[in-house]
This record gives structure tokens, C-alpha cells and sequence, in this order.
């Protein structure tokens, strides 16, 4: 039998074919002091590697299969969707709280994100960021959906993407709060779904055209 993936236990096979990475879930890249102590904990006990990912998780490589429950269970977080086509980790900036440049609330929009949609199955792997401030430190703009602050709002982009064929985001709306932001994602999503296209949502906005796009998840 051929090693691969264990989709049941969340475990990424690695390159040496016998070993596994599992990553729990950090939302918008903020993890405990004792949640951080249990994954130390994990890879001190099996002789793990740790690797911080550039979605903001924690990598724990090097697990082998007969340890993946002990693994879960002494863990006691969920697993990130870090494989398959769903919703990725939203990446998120430090937020108005942290960073003196953020001129929006990155952080409480990009859990909202991560609580409604964080492995939602969806017709290809899907990935947002949030950005409090223009300097746009999460990289909305190659991400399939991304927010960026600015003074008077937030600016939402679609279609980005930083792939092997990268495309920079759409700008779709500017000035929106909170609400509106989550409204017009929805709609996005939604528009996305019923298109029932294989392949990321840059391609189908081009496939579509833009204002026909823009028409499709305007607010009502």
C-alpha cells in the first residue's frame, strides 16, 4: 500500500513517505500561552519539528501514524484546513490593538471570517486575509477574497492569487464597515457555489467579466 495523506486524522504525509505534519488551528494567527505550551509539549514528546507557516499556523512535523490520536487528543484544539478545496486559515495583520498604522479592526473581522467559514467546502482551495491599515501586511490582494482598512472603511478585493499563476485582486467595494464587508463576502461565496466551477475565483471573474461580477454581489 501507498503512504499518502490521512484525511481523517488531518495528517499531511512529508517527503520522507513515512512520517506526518498535523496542524491545529490558530485563528487569525493567535494561539494561547497554554495553548502554545501543549504544542511545545507535542513536539518535545515525539520529536517533532515546529514550523511556523506562512498562513499563520503551526506545523508539527515529523509524527509518525501510530502517534497521530495521542497527537490529537493531548493537543485538544481543532485541526487547521490545510489541505483540500475549503476555506484556508484567514490571514490576518496585528489589528487596530496592536499595530499604531491600523485604521481598522482586522482582527475582530478576520475571526468573524474564520468562525463562519474556516473549512467550508467550496469548488477549489479558497483564502482570504484581512489588513488593518493599506500597508496590507496579510497580502488581501493575492488572496481569492481581501480586505484591506483604510481611513474610510474597508476596500474588498476578489480573484487574487499568489499561485502559479498569480493575479492581483479585483477591487469590488470601497467604504464598508464591518457588517457590509461580511454581507458581500456571503454574496461572493454564495455566487461562487452556484457558478460550480472547479477552479479559483480569479479565473471566474475573468471567465464572468468584472462588472458582470460586481453586479452579481453588489449591495442591495
Amino acid at each position: 500500500m501507498v503512504a499518502s495523506d490521512i484525511l481523517d486524522k488531518k495528517a499531511i504525509l512529508q517527503r520522507d513517505r513515512e512520517s506526518y505534519a498535523i496542524v491545529p488551528q490558530t485563528p487569525a494567527g493567535i494561539i494561547s500561552v497554554d495553548g502554545l505550551q501543549r504544542v511545545v509539549n507535542v513536539a518535545k514528546k515525539y520529536n517533532a519539528t515546529l514550523k511556523f507557516t506562512s498562513a499563520q499556523r503551526i506545523a508539527i512535523i515529523g509524527l509518525m501514524e501510530s502517534d497521530l490520536d495521542d497527537a490529537w487528543s493531548e493537543l485538544g484544539m481543532e485541526p487547521a484546513a490545510s489541505i483540500g478545496k475549503c476555506v484556508r486559515s484567514i490571514k490576518v495583520c496585528p489589528g487596530i490593538d496592536n499595530c499604531k498604522r491600523a485604521q481598522q479592526d482586522a482582527v475582530s473581522l478576520g475571526l468573524a471570517l474564520d468562525k463562519r467559514y474556516h473549512g467550508m467546502q467550496l469548488p477549489s482551495k479558497f483564502k482570504m486575509a484581512v489588513s488593518g491599515c493599506m500597508n496590507s501586511c496579510s497580502e488581501p490582494a493575492v488572496r481569492d477574497i481581501g480586505v484591506m482598512g483604510t481611513p474610510k472603511g474597508f476596500t474588498l478585493l476578489a480573484g487574487g492569487n499568489a499561485g502559479i499563476r498569480p493575479r492581483i485582486g479585483d477591487v469590488v467595494a470601497e467604504g464598508l464597515d464591518e457588517a457590509e464587508v461580511l454581507e458581500m463576502i456571503g454574496r461572493i461565496i454564495e455566487f461562487y457555489i452556484k457558478s460550480a466551477k472547479k477552479y479559483r475565483l480569479g479565473r471566474l471573474i475573468d471567465d464572468v467579466g468584472l462588472e458582470v461580477f460586481k453586479n452579481e454581489i453588489r449591495l442591495l
